[in-house]
């Protein structure tokens, strides 16, 4: 039973049990991208005992994610030149060759160059799925399957680091990307059998000019935010030099865009009010969940004793709330067709819950921290699948794979700023409050390296509760950049405008693919 499209895009006649299908097929692949990190930190430590290179341990998970940011705008512009079918199979089979060649390496070199195909593949696997998903469904019924998608990032922040620690013990690091062949597979033969969208032919030529100019502006803003207070000190000369090249780089892409018959990422789609406040918030929705992400673990390690080899479970309430409100949020967007009033929920939620989770201190029992995690969870609920599908709705059929990309864009950016900032800010108060209580050089010997709880164990008291104030400290530091980051967010969702969304209305019902529905609506500035 095949899906088959009009020329807008849109499904004509919706079958429940092919959307079925299909949206299984894409989840697969949209774990495919989301698990293949989780996991590959957990066999990290092994793979750098075999193979060596500790010193370049940070490229194996910095080349993976530069090449996904880059290539994330060029896949959803193939998409809507040449169709969304043929891009997103090949950016299943450019993964899995990667997954294959990751798994082969012999040593830190070639993982490194292996982890970078790997994330080419991995750039196209995310915008495959949520363009394909704004092709098949319409915006008002695309609320119903959000829980979907919440779930799938649920379960790979969970299952990644439970799976990739009994994968490297029981079967050796290399299955950690030998996994993704099976499920790769399954993916390839679902949507191979029951995925059909109209062929497209291309209008113009690729956008090469911009296309490059791009990807070295989102290199440079990802090393600098890689890099920046770690490798390199904010102010060396390194740093400063690749923020140039990202601004020169930006400006020449805006100015080369305006020329390009086909451009990579069509400057006219940030005319809509609606897209460009979704990106924003995107944005910011990245920085505060990847933060929470990562600190979150480290303070019930280090201050709460917590154990690391549960660590995804420790995110269990953030993630838990964030999948259930998703869910509800998204059935009343089907049934109403109203959804302003989330991504305005979703912001002040967001920065109650890093607010309170920056008053955390060595006191605060799991319990409590638990909760603050469930009200950040609920607000990130509110805001994850919304924006993406308000930005879908903003522009044209045409532009579906751009606005997705760049939605997606917009999200790993904000994350690789969010993780950058706020782990700046966490280390300079870590340091400080450990030279405050242990004076300099014992705090650098303690602070050298992240403790976990076992670790922890065995150094005398005073240290460790030197180390245990000091992480909450830092914690609190980082959190509350959050909160401050986040009110941004909550302001911008006041402006977003009410736009019905296409396909909204039972009088339209199977036949929610007509013109009328493939069109836009205006939000743009100028009204």
């Amino acid at each position: 039973m095949a899906l088959n499209t009009n020329a807008a895009g849109i499904s004509e006649e919706v079958k429940p049990r092919s959307v079925r299908v299909v949206l299984m097929a894409l989840m697969i692949a949209m774990l495919l991208a989301m698990l293949d990190n989780m996991i590959i930190g957990t066999a990290m430590p092994t793979i750098v005992g075999e193979l060596g290179g500790l010193e370049h341990l940070s490229w194996v998970v910095t080349a993976y994610t530069l090449a996904t940011a880059a290539s994330t705008p060029i896949w959803g512009k193939l998409g809507d030149m040449y169709g969304r079918k043929g891009s997103f199979l090949t950016s299943i089979v450019i993964f899995l060759i990667g997954s294959v060649l990751s798994g082969m390496a012999q040593d830190m070199g070639q993982l490194i160059g292996f982890r970078a195909i790997q994330g080419l593949g991995a750039g196209g696997l995310m915008v495959g799925v949520m363009a394909i998903i704004g092709d098949l469904i319409p915006p008002r019924e695309r609320g119903k399957y959000q829980g979907m998608m919440a779930g799938v990032m649920a379960l790979a922040m969970i299952g990644g680091p439970l799976v990739g620690g009994t994968i490297t013990d029981h079967l050796g690091w290399r299955w950690s990307f030998y996994i993704n062949l099976p499920l790769g597979a399954v993916a390839l033969a679902m949507v191979t059998a029951v995925l059909h969208l109209p062929k497209k032919k291309a209008q113009g030529k690729i956008d090469y000019l911009g296309a490059a100019l791009l990807t070295v502006a989102i290199t440079s803003t990802v090393l600098v935010t890689t890099w920046g207070g770690t490798e390199y000190a904010w102010g060396s000369g390194e740093i400063i030099g690749l923020i140039v090249v990202g601004i020169v780089s930006i400006a020449a892409f805006l100015f080369a865009e305006t020329k390009a018959a086909e451009p990579v990422m069509p400057l006219h789609i940030f005319r809509s009010r609606n897209f460009t406040l979704m990106s924003v918030i995107g944005f910011l929705v990245g920085f505060a969940m990847f933060g929470g992400v990562l600190y979150l673990p480290l303070f019930q390690q280090s201050v709460q004793g917590a154990s690391a080899t549960n660590s995804g479970l420790l995110l269990l309430p953030m993630l838990l709330s964030m999948m259930v409100v998703s869910l509800i949020a998204g059935r009343i967007t089907t049934s109403s067709g109203k959804y302003k009033i989330f991504p305005i929920i979703g912001g002040a939620l967001m920065v109650v819950g890093l607010f309170l989770l920056a008053q955390m201190d060595t006191d605060t029992s799991r319990l409590m921290s638990g909760v603050y995690m469930a009200i950040l969870g609920a607000g990130l609920g509110f805001l994850m699948q919304i924006t993406m599908l308000v930005a879908q709705n903003s522009v044209d059929m045409k532009d579906m794979g751009v606005a997705s990309s760049s939605a997606t864009l917009f999200r790993t950016l904000g994350g690789s700023f969010g993780v950058a900032l706020m782990g700046s800010l966490f280390t300079s108060r870590v340091t400080d409050t450990m030279s405050e209580r242990l004076g300099p050089q014992a705090a650098r010997a303690a602070g050298s390296a992240q403790l976990d709880a076992a670790s922890l164990a065995k150094l005398p008291e005073a240290v460790r509760d030197a180390y245990q104030h000091a992480v909450a400290a830092g914690t609190h530091s980082a959190f509350l950049l959050g909160a401050v980051v986040a009110v941004l967010g909550f302001v911008a969702a006041w402006f977003v405008k009410e736009v019905p969304l296409r396909g909204a209305g039972p009088a339209q019902g199977a036949d929610a693919g007509g013109d009328k529905a493939a069109q836009a609506p205006q939000d743009s500035f100028s009204h």
